[in-house]
């Protein structure tokens, strides 16, 4: 039952390959992720990477999962993990190629023997049909929404997955672990939602912090940063090259026409290892 552990600016996937759990398939069980992903009684992880599967248009299959269980249709870090997996296990020659996800197919390009990783995300949109958001069809950009004691204005945007994207003058953990919570649960959101509190540092810069859908607060998301730099980008606030701070570093954004987005990051590898039968005795 071997695993695969990396971490991208401190957002931690484990690699498990389907090849190695043939009792698992399609897929890994609600009860099997959660186990994995749990920091004492599991591996520890914010989700798992299952793959690589087959796929009719891209190289490259990928099912990403979050650790209460629930499937993402995307994640920029997630990728860039599989990503150098791939290249880590010569399952990839050429730094080229692309991926599936349920969120869509990406181009990747593998840099610096695979520590430094551009992906082609795709593009962003603001269309509330398509993030989803109830309500009319619109553009969701400067929406109030009441959260607890507090009225925020939010835009809305998808890159595969969906965002809700708050610009405050300043932002703070604490201000994530307070209202991330209700803002990803929200009634307008109806299949839950990605939380990024923004703060605009300037032209090139801005700062997030991050409650991540299915997994909490996160040290640093690729689809976050590709989201809020789109937003901030929509509003006028930044130009198209942006640096995204979080707290477990920065990642890099190129925003084209029609908002498609070029996301360079780093890669760490962690460890490689292999899961006892005893974790899955525990019920988490």
């Amino acid at each position: 039952m071997r695993f695969h552990k990396y971490h991208a600016l401190g957002n931690d996937y484990i690699v498990l390959d389907p090849r190695d759990f043939p009792s698992w398939e399609p897929a890994p069980t609600v009860e099997q992720i959660r186990v994995v992903c749990h920091r004492n009684f599991g591996v520890g992880s914010d989700g798992i990477l299952w793959g690589p599967l087959p796929s009719k248009q891209s190289e490259f299959g990928l099912r990403i999962f979050n650790p209460d269980g629930s499937e993402a249709e995307k994640s920029g870090n997630g990728l860039r993990i599989f990503s150098r997996y791939l290249w880590d296990q010569g399952l990839v020659k050429n730094p080229n190629f692309t991926v599936e996800t349920p969120g869509g197919h990406v181009q990747v390009a593998i840099k610096d023997g695979g520590k430094l990783l551009t992906i082609a995300m795709g593009s962003v949109s603001f269309d509330s049909t398509k993030i989803p958001v109830i309500g009319a069809r619109r553009e969701v950009l400067n929406e109030k929404i009441k959260i607890l004691d507090r009225e925020f204005t939010y835009n809305a945007a998808t890159i595969g997955n969906p965002h809700c994207v708050v610009p405050l003058p300043a932002v703070t953990s604490e201000i994530a672990h307070r209202y991330g919570p209700h803002l990803e649960t929200h009634p307008n959101f109806p299949r839950k939602t990605n939380v990024q509190f923004l703060q605009v540092l300037d032209r090139a810069n801005i700062r997030i912090e991050i409650w991540e859908r299915g997994a909490g607060y996160t040290l640093a998301s690729g689809s976050s940063s590709s989201a809020s730099a789109a937003v901030a980008h929509k509003l006028g606030l930044v130009d198209r090259s942006v640096t995204v701070h979080m707290p477990g570093g920065t990642i890099g954004i190129e925003i084209g026409d029609n908002f498609s987005i070029m996301m360079t990051g780093t890669v760490n590898k962690v460890a490689d290892g292999t899961m006892h039968p005893e974790l899955f005795a525990v019920k988490v």
